[in-house]
């Protein structure tokens, strides 16, 4: 049989399986293409919050990246949490060595609030990260972070877009769901705009949310989809598993990776 397509997730372990690698490879399965990993940090971490990170050494990193990529190949790169300025200048080398599309998730804190990007590494992620992305995944909190725009309605979407372009990546999603009303986000490359709306969900288990959606952008991308219909198939797919967020521990639960396998026929 001929192996699904292959993705590769660059990114940090949660322990309570909602977020992170656990979320990208369960994405990855869902949506039908092969997941491996990178594995940049160890978190510890449930539904409450992360009680601890520990960074991976540069070595791992990079001998985990060239043993896939070298004997395995991909046909896209996903990256989330990466922890130091160090291990973004490294993973920024290797992607870009790669032939292979990039989704980059400029993750800075998690749910809970706690930081998962040191301070000294955003000018890291501006300079050499979103430079050799394809599409670049920040939420509003990220965007400002980034760029120090603030978006407190649509209309302001395409200035952050704008403000992320800057720094190089093809294209930008700006994910618009901290605003209130519908979930509406933006993908733009500065040309053509593609406006992405789905009903908001009364549901306080949402995390893992923009893993889950830049693993399933990337799947689409593995897949020869064009990054807007990409995009459009991952929106669909993460707004499902919102919806089907459950409870799990004593604080915010994860959404349902495989709502589509529970779904009625």
């Amino acid at each position: 049989m001929n192996a699904p397509p292959r993705v590769l997730t660059v990114a940090g372990s949660d322990s309570g399986g909602g977020a992170g690698i656990q979320a990208d490879l369960k994405t990855m399965l869902a949506l039908g293409v092969h997941g491996m990993s990178v594995i940049t940090a160890v978190t510890a971490q449930n539904s409450l919050g992360v009680r601890g990170a520990w960074q991976l050494p540069v070595e791992a990193v990079r001998a985990q990246y060239r043993s896939v990529v070298d004997d395995i190949g991909v046909q896209a790169v996903k990256t989330g949490m990466l922890a130091s300025a160090e291990l973004v200048e490294a993973v920024a080398g290797l992607i870009g060595d790669t032939d292979a599309p990039v989704v980059v998730d400029p993750v800075g804190v998690s749910k809970h609030g706690d930081p998962l990007l040191a301070a000294s590494a955003l000018d890291s992620v501006r300079t050499k990260l979103l430079p050799v992305a394809t599409v670049a995944t920040p939420n509003l909190d990220e965007v400002t972070q980034l760029t120090g725009v603030r978006v407190e309605s649509e209309e302001g979407l395409r200035e952050a877009a704008a403000a992320v372009l800057a720094y190089g990546p093809r294209w930008a999603l700006i994910k618009g769901g901290h605003l209130p009303g519908e979930a509406v986000d933006l993908l733009t490359d500065g040309r053509e705009e593609h406006w992405l709306r789905a009903p908001r969900h009364d549901n306080r288990h949402t995390h893992g949310t923009g893993c889950t959606l830049a693993s399933a952008i990337a799947a689409g991308l593995a897949k020869g989809l064009r990054m807007p219909d990409a995009v459009t198939e991952a929106k669909e797919y993460v707004t499902g598993a919102i919806a089907g967020g459950f409870a799990l521990g004593g604080g915010i639960g994860p959404v349902d990776h495989g709502w589509r396998f529970r779904a009625p026929q």
